[in-house]
């Protein structure tokens, strides 16, 4: 590994055309302390956080869960969206090195000024005795510095929900909260220290590849396609290799399973999969469009679901998954998949033989079996715009708030005509061994009117869709009981004579567990 500052001299020579021209593979360049690091022997699934302390001998990120949940090795990544910088905090722990390619990485030392001063992010967290033990410290720190230069260069000053929001995914058994959530205000009445963008988007330019980055060690191989036809051809070419998006599962394969991944194609620069489009009455999402820019389109559609993005893990892993990794997984407890299935979207799935699409919950056969080929990837879902006679919500019920993964996900979705329903669909996740919808319910709904004594009668038919099981998060008893007053409560947001509006439960969100 070398770490060599090219300066404005930096051209493309380590790209992969001119790598393998030289019969080798291309080495991964970043930008880190405001070096070009060049890296050529270091295993492709080595985790930033690792490579951060024991190759640069940066030690001030920290590891505390090593599954992407404290935020301890909370980092800063900046990139090129158009020819503007993007800054986004990730968990070091569990992304891989190469894909910093291409990229700016900021830890808590790059925070230092050049005469040593704190930067106002750390200087406020002095100042209001945020930090105690100190271990969660350099993540709080990091968070807190993106969102002081994102609200510095709009102009603005974050309030106390945007704080929150972006503190969710840093957790502190000491202060209790409170004074970190002081400093995150105090750092705006400080000096300000904004970072170079334009200087830092040049910087970037000079790192632009011209073609796919090809990198190998140890064995082992990762390959970043950079167009569609080239991605589906490389999974052809390779049927056994790991998909790779935004890597918040595959991480804890390494990390917590100990699993080795020989080979490993990333999606995350294809630029045909992460582009959004409204088309034919629907939003089609790429598959490697992030979660934080999926939600935030799809809220502008549905702002029901505003309260399932604040809930969805948090801002780092948001940041760095996917949705079309989050459909692609197949987890029966993904929060994205019941409210997807309710509102009928749609998966694209390609190949080198071409795209095809279905049915999301037809994607779905199995736990973790779904009616994909081996040479078939996610490359986008379609998302239907809502329509004036839909009604629709979904909810999750967890032991935590925030950043916690659902015992219940529940969605449901009525097209009215009057109050008469037309159509229903119903999906739960954590209920069964896939996403699935509830027939039994749906058909004790359609062509009803919506009122309680529909209601009742889809309460009732409910407890013959699903056999719940018992387990870490919740019983079986109390997984039943809650999809029936979840049903309950959407019953009570949308009925006919007297709806409430889609937050309005947010402030009495115990009300249906209780019924």
């Amino acid at each position: 590994m070398a770490a060599v500052d090219h300066g404005e001299q930096l051209d493309q020579r380590g790209n992969g055309a001119h790598a393998r021209a030289r019969g080798r593979s291309a080495p991964i360049r970043f930008l880190s302390g405001g070096k070009v690091i060049e890296i050529e022997n270091v295993d492709p699934c080595k985790s930033v956080l690792n490579f951060l302390r024991e190759d640069l001998r940066r030690k001030g990120t920290k590891e505390g869960c090593a599954e992407g949940d404290c935020g301890a090795c909370t980092v800063v990544l900046g990139e090129l969206n158009g020819d503007r910088v993007e800054l986004k905090t990730v968990n070091a722990c569990i992304q891989f090195v190469p894909v910093l390619d291409g990229k700016a990485l900021f830890a808590v030392e790059d925070l230092r000024q050049g005469d040593g001063a704190l930067h106002p992010a750390q200087q406020a967290m002095v100042q209001c005795h945020g930090s105690q033990c100190g271990f969660c410290t350099p993540g709080f720190v990091m968070s807190l510095w993106n969102v002081y230069q994102d609200n510095v260069a709009r102009g603005t000053r974050c309030g106390d929900a945007e704080l929150r929001t972006a503190l969710t995914g840093n957790l502190c058994r000491c202060t209790g909260y409170r004074p970190i959530l002081e400093a995150g205000q105090k750092m705006f009445d400080l000096p300000t220290v904004a970072l170079d963008r334009p200087q830092l988007a040049a910087r970037l330019r000079q790192l632009r590849r011209d073609s796919s980055l090809v990198y190998e060690s140890e064995g082992r191989r990762f390959h970043a396609p950079r167009t569609l036809a080239e991605l589906v051809a490389a999974r052809a070419a390779r049927p056994q290799a790991t998909l790779l998006a935004g890597c918040t599962d595959i991480g804890l394969w390494v990390n917590k399973q100990f699993r080795t991944l020989a080979d490993i194609i990333y999606i995350g620069e294809v630029a045909e999969l992460k582009r959004m489009q409204a088309r034919d009455g629907a939003l089609a999402i790429g598959a490697g469009v992030t979660l934080s820019d999926a939600y935030a389109a799809l809220v502008k559609h549905y702002p029901q679901l505003r309260a399932m993005w604040e809930r969805f893990a948090s801002v780092p892993i948001r940041n760095a998954g996917t949705l079309g990794g989050n459909i692609a997984n197949g987890s029966p407890i993904g929060d994205s998949m019941p409210w997807l299935i309710a509102l009928h979207s749609r998966v694209v799935l390609a190949s080198a033989r071409g795209t095809r699409t279905i049915a999301l919950e037809d994607l779905y056969l199995d736990y973790m079996k779904k009616s994909m080929e081996a040479d078939e990837i996610v490359a986008a879902v379609e998302v239907p715009l809502p329509t004036p006679d839909l009604r629709f919500r979904t909810y999750k019920l967890a032991k935590r708030y925030d950043s916690d993964i659902a015992a219940v996900c529940a969605a449901f979705a009525l097209w009215l005509d009057g109050d008469r329903i037309v159509r229903a669909r119903v999906a739960y996740g954590g209920v069964a061994a896939i996403p699935k919808r509830a027939a039994a319910c749906e058909a004790a709904l359609a062509g009803r009117t919506w009122n309680e004594a529909t209601a009742r009668a889809a309460y009732a038919a409910l407890a013959a869709d699903y056999t719940p099981l018992t387990d870490m998060r919740a019983s079986q008893r109390y997984r039943a009981k809650t999809s029936q007053n979840l049903l309950w409560r959407f019953y009570l947001e949308t009925r006919v004579a007297a709806p409430l509006p889609a937050t309005a439960l947010d402030v009495f969100s115990a009300v249906a567990e209780a019924a």
